[in-house]
């Protein structure tokens, strides 16, 4: 090409990026380059006034160029008008061109341009419209004979092409979807799902067309294929369970099934052969041939022994056999990813027949089930010449005889006959006479061991295809038989004729009778009680009416037992029954509550169960609980300043933070869990104590009800659906929120009831959470708790260079810093911040303390029990932080990035505590990577491991969600 050619096309690209003057010069613009590639369709040969010569046109050079212009210039402006003039295909022929151009080689390449420059553009609409039509029109098959015929002479030329030209058709689906996103309809040819599945019907077109021809590369250019549609999940391991979903087998087994049994298939065969051998990865292969496996129908009854499920079988091992070749160990590759695939997987015993007959004998091993496993067994045995000397050297192998004997020996009769029916078959395989006797009746075991037996009367490799007649060419998957159980077989409980159970172990033990007098019924034993002539000296405890007489009852034993037992056990009684319903109606009546409210939370949280007394726990937690929400000026601070003196034993820790939130919730009208436990999860029934002793020790309310409470509120933030539209303005949002007046009333129906309300005694209104929840709850005790660890952690560091028993440990059992507690704290403190949400110093104050406090639990050890190495069998050496600890953290960081999300949009959080943000993402961040990795976290497992891992990926998403929207205004300015 000359100069003056290549110049005359420059300035044809260079018109076409400046603005056109009229309709008339943009036609000539477009028909000449066409006409110079032989593309011009006919009836526009008039608009060609500027012809340029032939071979001026380079495709490589010159049309990627001409795609741009048209897409960035030319289609915005000009696409109404083309149309009127019926010129848009004019325009079209750049990028796709038509049906009477689609034997030239120069339409191959200019859609091999065309995806290329599509899809490194931002997609518009008429960049989709085009993707939809080079993918009906120029599939894989039609690009690969483009490219491999314009670069004969050169095949790394040709590969390179090739890959670049697959890396740009793959991504069509996947930039369809991102550019309308929800602004309109994928068209259907680019839809996930169909445009894979077509892909993969052009790849089998291509391999049948590679078929015939002998070049050495044409192997080449389709595993790199597969490869890619391998990567896409175009292979999956199951059966698709929607539209949406591509399987390459699918799309295509059944094409291939009828290719393969066609005239002249030879060459075809071969090819696929070629293909598995040549697959570069052993993972790619893997993926190839589990899909394919997974592709082949199930056999409706896997034992049937009709002629229909021997075809079946036959068919089905038969394409197995034409797609990857014969699968033995000088195909190493082959042979181990199939061995591996085979053996890895719980496949049925249909399935086991298929492979059997597919590998004729080279299929052994292990299966999880032992039925499946003997099956496998037998039909390999099966295809053995009998009295070869292979079936002898099974026989007689030490593996295979103490494996009878393992089996034989077995407790499961149903186990028991798989061994037996193994080594029957074997030794009568092998010319020899063995018979158990043991195989009529319906007994576990023996009706399969028949079934197996028939099955193996005959191969399936032996069917003759050829002779099969049309009424026998039915498809597996259509095949439908079974064993049907009569009603003569069916269990049946008849009594004995003679009324006489030999059931012995529900009848009673026969005794004699008693000369003692009968014991007393409980209503006998309430009358002798109330009897005043046998309660002579016995002092009545009297009900207590005022405050401070409810104080003195609780405080007169100091929580110790004393000499006058049975007066104190009744007083402590006494006050526990009516001290919620005290407290509760002292609010409100002049100073009263808060002049006795401290005093009570002493007596309180220092009394200890030493008498044993009926519901004892429960009616603390309710005195407690009144306690904090009628009085949370007064009894708060005691309480919290009480919880962190180590004289108080775990219980009495937890009573007191359940005190706190369950308080703070009736003061801000939330809902409370009910901590009934269900007794029907209790498995063995006839292990339970007497019912009043099965309850007490069942129910263990106050160490459940914290957690009931955070599992509701993080499952809430983790799934709760935003309104859009609502959500959008943060001001909207706050308004809706703080409008929100009236509580939420729950009536306790039942006992199963999963939300109840509080005990409520007066209609007067309690004191709105929100006006004292940062300076009377919040804020105390999470600065009580920075003291609390400051003086722990120099009390360890005193004692650090003592030995043994005389190192002080901040989280020994039963202290705060033990992860039993500190869990049940940090757990209480998010309560605790997610009803003040609507405080107005929640942002400013609770948002970044609350943050901080749980960032610096999860990343730095409370005590050096946390950073000592020891030797113990259940740590291996290493201490660290407690799962429940870790989850417990990420909850309470879950709930303050909810709360900041839901009132500002996260805009406070993210640009005044930009650090403390970024910490906590980083910590999330390294913690779900660590979890994902498979290491474990000390404590982990069961329910724990689970919290972990939802706590860890829902503060993530919530950091997503902040850094997103404001990272651009995230600056350290310092």
């Amino acid at each position: 090409m000359d100069n003056a050619a290549r110049d005359q096309v420059r300035d044809v690209i260079d018109k076409l990026q400046r603005p056109v003057p009229d309709l008339s010069t943009l036609l000539s613009l477009l028909c000449g380059p066409l006409g110079s590639l032989g593309l011009l369709p006919p009836k526009y040969t008039r608009y060609n006034t500027s012809p340029l010569s032939n071979g001026s046109v380079n495709i490589r050079k010159h049309i990627p160029a001409f795609q741009r212009a048209l897409l960035e210039h030319i289609a915005p402006t000009w696409d109404s008008l083309l149309a009127e003039e019926d010129a848009s295909p004019l325009m079209d022929q750049y990028f796709c061109p038509d049906n009477f151009s689609f034997t030239y080689s120069a339409s191959g390449d200019v859609a091999v341009m065309a995806y290329s420059t599509i899809t490194s553009q931002p997609l518009t609409k008429y960049a989709i419209y085009l993707l939809a039509r080079l993918a009906s029109e120029y599939p894989v098959d039609r690009l690969h004979s483009a490219i491999y015929t314009t670069n004969q002479s050169n095949g790394a030329v040709s590969m390179l092409a090739w890959e670049d030209c697959i890396r740009s058709v793959l991504s069509v689906p996947g930039k369809v979807s991102n550019a309308i996103a929800e602004t309109g309809e994928v068209p259907t040819q680019l839809e996930h799902g169909t445009y894979y599945n077509n892909i993969s019907v052009r790849t089998e077109s291509l391999v049948f067309s590679l078929s015939s021809k002998s070049a050495r590369d044409a192997v080449s250019p389709v595993t790199y294929l597969l490869s890619k549609l391998v990567a896409i999940g175009a292979f999956p391991s199951t059966q698709p369970t929607s539209r949406s979903q591509p399987s390459f087998f699918q799309a295509t087994l059944q094409i291939i099934r009828d290719r393969t049994v066609s005239t002249g298939a030879s060459g075809y065969i071969t090819m696929w052969s070629s293909l598995f051998s040549e697959i570069p990865s052993t993972l790619t292969l893997r993926s190839i041939i589990t899909s394919l496996l997974a592709a082949i129908p199930p056999l409706t009854y896997p034992t049937g022994t009709d002629m229909s499920q021997r075809i079946a079988v036959k068919r089905d091992a038969r394409l197995l056999r034409c797609i990857t070749g014969r699968v033995t160990p000088e195909r190493d590759e082959v042979w181990e990813t199939t061995m591996g695939i085979i053996l890895g997987k719980d496949w049925d015993q249909g399935y086991a027949r298929i492979f059997i007959c597919w590998l004729f004998g080279s299929f052994s091993g292990q299966m999880p089930n032992e039925k499946d496993m003997t099956t496998i067994l037998l039909i390999a045995i099966s295809y053995l010449p009998p009295s070869s000397q292979s079936i002898t050297s099974v026989s007689l192998a030490p593996p295979f005889i103490s494996g009878i004997g393992l089996y034989v020996g077995h407790l499961d009769s149903s186990v028991r006959r798989c061994g037996m029916l193994a080594a029957e078959v074997v030794a009568q395989r092998a010319g020899k006479i063995l018979d158990f006797g043991e195989w009529d009746g319906e007994d576990s075991g023996k009706p399969w061991a028949r079934e197996v037996r028939q099955l193996l009367q005959m191969r399936d490799g032996d069917v003759d295809l050829e002779d099969v007649t049309p009424t026998d060419n039915v498809d597996s998957s259509d095949v439908k038989g079974g064993p049907v159980l009569s009603d003569t077989a069916r269990a049946t409980f008849r009594e004995p004729p003679d009324g006489y159970d030999s059931d012995d172990s529900l009848t009673g033990y026969a005794s004699p009778s008693s000369s003692r007098s009968a014991s007393p019924t409980p209503s006998e034993l309430d009358a002798i009680e109330k009897d005043p002539a046998l309660n002579v000296g016995v002092k009545k405890v009297p009900r207590p009416v005022y405050l401070a007489q409810l104080g003195d009852l609780l405080r007169s034993t100091g929580g110790t037992k004393s000499s006058n037992e049975p007066d104190d056990a009744d007083k402590v009684e006494m006050a526990l029954k009516y001290a919620e319903e005290l407290i509760r109606k002292k609010r409100g009546y002049g100073t009263e509550l808060d002049e006795n409210a401290v005093n009570l939370v002493y007596g309180l949280i220092g009394l200890q169960n030493n008498y044993e007394l009926e519901n004892f726990e429960e009616k603390r937690q309710d005195a407690l609980n009144a306690l904090v929400a009628c009085a949370p000026r007064k009894s708060t601070p005691a309480l919290i300043e009480e919880f962190f003196k180590n004289q108080y034993s775990t219980s009495q820790r937890y009573v007191a933070l359940n005190a706190l939130a369950l308080g703070a919730r009736e003061m801000a009208s939330l809902p409370i869990p009910s901590p009934k436990v269900n007794p029907d999860r209790i498995s063995f029934p006839s292990k339970q104590l007497p019912t009043p002793l099965h309850q007490r020790y069942l129910e263990d309310g106050g160490q459940q009800l914290i957690p009931l409470i955070m599992d509701s509120i993080s499952n809430h933030v983790i799934d709760k659906e935003k309104d859009a539209s609502v959500d959008k303005v943060p001001e909207i949002v706050r308004e809706r929120r703080l409008r929100i007046s009236k509580p939420k009333i729950t009536p306790v129906s039942s006992a199963g009831a999963t939300l109840v309300t509080p005990l409520s005694m007066s209609l007067q209104r309690l004191t709105p959470f929100i006006e004292v929840a940062t300076e009377y709850f919040i804020a105390p005790l999470i600065n009580q708790f920075w003291l609390f660890l400051r003086d722990e952690r120099t009390r360890e560091e005193r004692t650090a260079h003592h030995q043994g028993r005389q190192q002080y440990h901040g989280a020994g059992t039963g202290l705060i810093l033990n992860p039993v507690v500190l869990s049940h704290f940090l757990r209480t403190v998010a309560i605790l911040v997610h009803a003040a949400q609507n405080a107005p110093e929640w942002m400013a104050v609770v948002a970044p303390d609350a943050l901080e406090l749980a960032v610096t639990i999860g990343t730095r050890p409370v005590s050096r029990i946390e950073t000592d190495i020891e030797d113990d069998e259940e740590s291996g050496g290493q201490r660290g932080k407690e799962a429940s600890v870790l989850s417990a953290a990420l909850e309470l960081a879950l709930v303050v990035l909810d709360g900041c999300l839901e009132i500002d949009g996260g805009r406070t959080i993210s640009l005044e505590y930009t650090t403390l943000l970024l910490g906590v993402g980083e910590w999330a961040g390294c913690l779900f990577a660590q979890l994902e990795k498979g290491i474990k976290v000390q404590g982990t497992g069961g329910v724990h491991e689970i919290k972990l891992r939802r706590a860890a990926a829902g503060v993530l998403l919530k950091i997503d969600d902040l850094t997103s929207k404001w990272r651009r205004s995230m600056l350290d300015i310092r």
